[in-house]
């Protein structure tokens, strides 16, 4: 019986971790509810993630973390890449 407890939060906390996906790519737009990458994939970036808003821009590349609810990508981190020099 022990057993089968393990087995099953082993399974709940597994799919919990995958719950999350990760993406990258370029901002294409920005409008007050999050982004739209240039791949079509739009964001959004509820108030209570931490970023600098002010880095939030078109032509930057972020690496996100999302959960898709109510079929939505909600964003749960988000972190621009460096921009590279010239």
């Amino acid at each position: 019986m022990k057993r089968g407890f393990v087995v099953l939060a082993l399974l709940v906390a597994a799919s919990i971790a995958w719950a999350d996906q990760t993406i990258e790519g370029e901002i294409m737009s920005v409008d007050r509810h999050g982004v739209t990458l240039h791949d079509g994939t739009k964001l959004m970036i509820p108030p209570y993630v931490e970023v600098q808003r002010d880095t939030i821009k078109e032509g930057v590349i972020v690496k996100a973390t999302y959960e898709e609810k109510g079929g939505q990508k909600v964003v749960t981190s988000i972190m621009v890449q460096p921009e590279k020099e010239s």
